[in-house]
């Protein structure tokens, strides 16, 4: 089960973010289907609005906040959060732009917009301090979080994401790709096809990549389409990509963990250099994984990470 929370973000945008697991007893939120986080969806009377705070991380449950990469959606997170949520108060952040957060043309699309977003679902869902899990572009919000504000961040993890500029070549390939998409597609399954297969950035067929992205179509008139913008990807990409980030790594206080898919982007190289910048990183590899490591491969995901997980949330004993 998962239940939405609105989240007032940076600017004022509205955020969505998922809390998986059950309700808190004697929660008086009402049940409600929604086919994209699946089974049901859990609102409060207000439209899923809080008052106030819930429990803080530093209750008998942890606070695990799970940031999607770019393109991605909070529903992504779905199998590691139920697993996640057997121990720790686990949520996951639809970021602006993306799954069922607001998308206004009006919003910026900066780092520090997204950084602030996940601040404020800390504070605002009362999970800090937190470990904080990313993917991606998820990762390197959740690594400049974590330099930013050391006191709402208990431990890091960051999935298959690069700590240098990957530069104006990059983000020139990634327009011509969006300009490539066969949108709109006239069914699911064709989505599903042509990125798993027909995609010509794919080398050999991926089925959980076509499933990956069939997650983030939504059905219009005309077929199937992107939930998101594909221009506010592309602007969110340019804040970043230009620059290398490897000056926050070293900011960076709390327990680190990289893991990479031993095919994803993330070298092997430069994740062991991250692990040597971080001051207490650590390092992990997942095997036939690319870069959707925790989709391609989610129990072998779950073997790199669980001890990194179960040494920073156990409390001590007295």
């Amino acid at each position: 089960m998962a239940r939405r929370i609105d989240v007032t973000g940076a600017g004022g945008v509205r955020l969505a973010a998922w809390e998986f697991g059950d309700p808190p007893k004697g929660d008086p939120a009402t049940v409600a289907t929604d086919p994209e986080i699946p089974p049901q969806s859990v609102r409060t009377p207000e439209g899923g609005r809080l008052a106030a705070p819930l429990e803080n991380g530093t209750g008998s449950r942890p606070g695990v906040l799970l940031l999607h990469g770019l393109m991605g959606r909070a529903s992504h997170w779905a199998s590691t959060a139920r697993w996640l949520s057997e121990r720790h108060r686990a949520v996951a952040l639809d970021q602006r732009g993306h799954g069922q957060s607001a998308k206004s043309p009006e919003a910026a699309f900066t780092r520090e917009a997204y950084v602030e977003d996940a601040e404020a679902a800390l504070e605002q869902l009362g999970l800090a301090p937190a470990v904080l899990i990313g993917h991606a572009m998820g990762a390197l919000t959740a690594w400049q979080l974590a330099a930013k504000r050391p006191d709402l961040v208990r431990g890091l993890i960051v999935c298959d994401m690069r700590a240098s500029a990957l530069g104006a070549a990059s983000q020139r390939e990634w327009g011509d790709w969006f300009k490539s998409w066969p949108a709109p597609f006239a069914t699911l399954a064709d989505v599903r096809k042509w990125f798993g297969e027909d995609d010509p950035w794919v080398e050999r067929p991926n089925p959980s990549r076509g499933e990956f992205y069939a997650e983030v179509m939504q059905e219009s008139p005309d077929g199937w389409r992107p939930v998101f913008e594909p221009e506010q990807m592309l602007k969110s990409r340019e804040t970043w990509v230009y620059d290398a980030h490897w000056e926050e790594l070293t900011q960076v206080q709390c327990p680190a963990l990289v893991v990479r898919g031993l095919d994803g982007e993330l070298g092997r190289a430069e994740a062991q250099e991250m692990v040597r910048v971080l001051p207490r990183g650590a390092y992990a590899e997942v095997a036939d994984a690319g870069h959707l490591v925790h989709y391609d491969q989610p129990e072998g995901w779950r073997t790199a990470i669980e001890p990194f997980l179960d040494a920073v949330l156990t409390p001590e004993a007295p």
